[in-house]
């Protein structure tokens, strides 16, 4: 059959195309509009013929292919024809055993066309399919699927952009029909590819490039919306899927700049904004998490820390910030623990990663941990303080040892200190931060947990010898009580006794007496957070002596039972490390600012008229301390802490509302005023303190005497033999030991103390007087009592935890030779020889001497003889 065109009379029907001519740029694609026409009404009917009988006419080819070839107009330009679509459509619908055979027909025309450049027929046949797609939904929608997707596929393969868009475009509408069928072999693992290799699109032109980049991001929507809820399909949530979908996500999100770099006019603004591939990446990101379940979390989290990892992402912060609150926020509430573990095993696995780096995880970790707190944290609280305490600790190592090997070697990486403490400041602002968004119960099992990991001397803790052990465990002190300090800040809590339990207390109250002044600051501040249960602490952050405190605004509770209960318990324990601690040399003025906001919340929150009187006790003590000075404290100290007194008591006075009390007060403090202002607060705790040289000559009349007091506050009810008794601490083993010992010295007072309570160093003591005093000292020190037992009892455990074997060895090898030589003389004295029937011998020294005969060879009278 020759090539002329054939155009048999009253044909009418549209003719297959065969290109010949130049390419025609309408609709951005190049088109070839030259065709020979074959009308198959002159040659046949309408009756199909079998497909194994095929020639050149189309009146022999199938009536499928036929209605398929009538769709396409004679010029590209025209579009689909409608009529012949309708006519497709009835057909499909009312043979849906064809229509796997017309998307076969279809694929095989896009093909053709695509590799013969005729683009305008292959949009054609794109809406064909489209249109077949949404009004099919038989069962033999399968396999015309395949012949979809095989055509989708082929488009994005092209290098022209906007087939690529166009294929997209389809996809993007078949992924959202509802197949009524399940397919149980599909696959789009090569449109994840594909669609992910879109959304890094480098094209040249920034346009052609958002285009391209929004494509491959709405493939991947419609991949996920295709796939996610469907069991039956590949799983989109397997590693090797999301290790493409959520990168290529978060890299449009990261170059959101580069997006808004080319500034649009007002009137463009909008249409913009609507076509920012950033915006759209972070619809799809939040779609992806919102449809995952509780066994792909994990999954999906992974590529997100190895993308912020390869990128170098955690330094800035603000990125990695940006992509978990849109995580947080997305999942599930009862999910968010599985992403706070995700980023808890990420910070161990870069725990000898740079401090920066740390500190961006950390940072992250803190902004998760409070939007997590608001839903469900699950079993997860404990195990993000036990891991972030651990990074604190290793932390400290690398600081003091600077490097992460613990010794410094030919190609070690050098550790800057100021970035290691940089580290430490955000994990114990992450622990603060996500501590005051606990729940009371939950909140005082974090303060128990981070105080049982401060080392302690006096306690069965590990403690680190020699000088780099003792630098690495000041700095674990102060790390660790800076993060309970974070904690314990805005802790509201109406039973102290829950607040404040004797196990924690006892731990607390240890470190408030070490030789480090920065420790004993915190201990102090400490304290106050916990008492302070009405706002009143920052009432007291200035040491002044008003004449009407009225002006502070203080709120002020009658105290509890509980509270009382508390006091009567721990009351004498407190008193004594304030005492202790005001006579410390190394205090400055806010050793001074805090003990005096400990005393007066303790008069506000937690005082009774017995506590009243006794803190007046002390502080009256804290005055003798200054006046005798035997602790040889520096003129600063001293006049600190008569200023201390003078604040405390003008407080005190005034809240008992006692007028002679007030007027004894005032009285004292015009005096010092006018002769003696270096005693008074106003004078000493500034910038630069006035001071006296000479305090040995400080005259009665400067001082705040006992004896009126007592007189004044007995008249209006207050127990007066209980304030004429000076206040005298009651000094315990873990007084000593918490002091400033090292570790050989606290063993050494160990073994002494043994020693000295030891059968062999017994000795009568002369029965003490049994009276009055004595009965009321045994009950207010049996709690004292008490805590020696148990300090002693730490105290031999720790020595065979921490003594050195040979010592160990040496103290029960004399033990064992005691006890065996106590054992011989009750042997000697309970169990003597038998009298030995041939009598006495005498020893070669004119002794008489026993001679014991052996049992089986005495001579037993016959009485004896059964």
């Amino acid at each position: 059959m020759s090539h002329t065109e054939l155009t048999p009379t009253g044909s009418t029907n549209n003719p297959a195309q065969i290109s010949s001519k130049g390419p025609d740029e309408k609709n951005g694609f190049p088109v070839d509009t030259t065709s020979h026409s074959i009308s198959p009404s002159q040659f046949c009917s309408e009756e199909e013929i079998p497909e194994g009988v095929c020639g050149c006419c189309g009146a022999l080819r199938p009536r499928y292919k036929r209605l398929v070839d009538n769709i396409f107009p004679e010029d590209p330009e025209d579009g689909l024809v409608k009529t012949n679509m309708e006519k497709l459509t009835f057909y499909a619908l009312s043979a849906p055993e064809k229509l796997d055979r017309i998307g076969a027909y279809l694929s095989e025309r896009l093909i053709r066309d695509v590799g013969r450049h005729r683009y305008g027929y292959v949009c054609i046949a794109m809406e064909a399919l489209d249109q077949l797609l949404m009004a099919c939904h038989c069962q033999s929608i399968n396999l015309f699927v395949e012949s979809f997707l095989k055509m989708v596929a082929k488009l994005l393969e092209s290098e022209k952009p906007n087939l690529q868009i166009l294929g997209t475009n389809s996809f993007v509408k078949f992924a959202n029909i509802e197949e009524d069928t399940p397919s149980y072999h599909r696959s789009y693992d090569f449109f994840v590819s594909r669609f992910s290799e879109m959304c890094h699109s480098s094209h040249d032109d920034l346009e052609i490039k958002t285009k391209i980049r929004m494509s491959g991001i709405k493939g991947l929507q419609g991949v996920v919306r295709k796939t996610v809820n469907d069991e039956l399909q590949a799983n989109i949530w397997d590693p090797q899927h999301m290790d493409k979908i959520v990168p290529s996500l978060l890299f449009n999100l990261q170059h959101v700049e580069e997006a808004e770099s080319r500034s649009p006019s007002p009137l463009q603004a909008p249409e913009k904004e609507k076509e920012n591939p950033a915006e759209l990446a972070e619809r799809c990101l939040r779609e992806l998490l919102g449809r995952a379940a509780f066994g792909n979390i994990k999954n999906a989290i992974k590529p997100v820390l190895i993308h912020l990892d390869n990128h170098s992402l955690w330094e800035p912060k603000v990125f990695a910030i940006r992509c978990f609150k849109i995580i947080m926020y997305s999942i599930q509430p009862q999910h968010s623990h599985l992403v706070i573990q995700q980023l808890l095993s990420h910070l161990d696995a870069n725990s000898r990663s740079a401090a920066t780096v740390r500190a961006g995880i950390v940072e992250v970790l803190s902004e998760a941990a409070v939007i997590a707190a608001t839903g469900s944290v699950g079993p997860t609280v404990l195990e993000m303080f036990n891991t972030l305490l651990r990074q604190l600790r290793l932390s400290i190592d690398y600081a003091l040892t600077g490097s992460y090997d613990g010794a410094l070697s030919l190609g070690t990486k050098i550790i800057k200190e100021h970035e290691e403490r940089m580290f430490q400041e955000a994990v114990i602002k992450t622990i603060g931060s996500f501590a005051s968004t606990l729940p009371t119960y939950q909140r005082s099992e974090v303060i128990l947990f981070i105080m049982s990991k401060v080392p302690l001397p006096s306690l069965h803790h590990a403690m680190d010898s020699g000088r780099a052990g003792e630098n690495r465990n000041r700095l674990t002190q102060i790390m660790l009580l800076k993060s309970l300090l974070q904690v314990s800040t805005g802790f509201q809590c109406s039973n102290m006794m829950s607040a404040l339990p004797s196990n924690f207390l006892d731990r607390l109250l240890s470190t408030a007496l070490m030789e480090d002044a920065e420790i004993r600051l915190f201990v102090l501040e400490i304290l106050i957070s916990f008492i302070d249960r009405h706002g009143n602490r920052h009432k007291f952050s200035t040491i002044s002596t008003l004449s009407d405190i009225s002006i502070l605004k203080l709120k002020v509770d009658k105290c509890s039972r509980q509270d009382t209960v508390f006091m009567k318990k721990h009351s004498q324990q407190l008193y004594r490390h304030i005492y202790l601690s005001c006579k410390e040399e190394t205090n400055i003025q806010k050793h001074y600012e805090a003990l005096y906001g400990l005393l007066a919340l303790i008069s506000i929150e937690l005082a009774n008229e017995e506590v009243v009187v006794d803190l007046i006790r002390l502080v009256l003590a804290v005055q003798d301390v200054a006046q005798v000075n035997e602790e040889n404290l520096p003129v600063y100290n001293r006049c600190a802490l008569y200023a201390l007194g003078a604040a405390y008591l003008n407080l005190i006075s005034q809240l008992t509302t006692v007028p002679a009390f007030c007027q004894h007060i005032h009285e004292v403090i015009e005096t010092r005023k006018k002769e003696a202002p270096y005693m008074l607060p106003e004078d000493v705790f500034v910038e630069r303190p006035r001071l006296s040289q000479n305090l040995d000559g400080v005259v009665i009349e400067f001082l705040f005497r006992q004896s009126k007091i007592s007189e004044v506050l007995g008249g209006s009810g207050y127990n007066s033999d209980r304030l004429c008794l000076p206040y005298i601490p009651q000094l315990t083993d873990e007084d000593r030991l918490s002091k400033r010992k090292s570790i050989g010295e606290t063993i050494s007072l160990q073994v002494e103390v043994e020693s000295r309570n030891s059968p062999e160093k017994e000795e009568r003591v002369p029965a003490e007087e049994i009276t009055y005093e004595t009965l009321k000292k045994a009950i207010v020190d049996s709690v004292a009592v008490e805590e020696q037992e148990r300090e002693r009892r730490r105290q031999v455990v720790e020595k065979f935890q921490k003594a050195p074997f040979e010592e160990i060895a040496a103290h029960c090898g004399a033990r064992a030779s005691l006890l065996q030589s106590r054992l011989n003389q009750i042997f000697e004295i309970t169990i003597r020889p038998p009298p030995s029937p041939s009598g006495t011998i005498t020893a070669a020294y004119g002794q008489p001497q026993n001679h014991s005969i052996p049992v089986y060879e005495m001579k037993f009278p016959d009485l004896c003889v059964y």
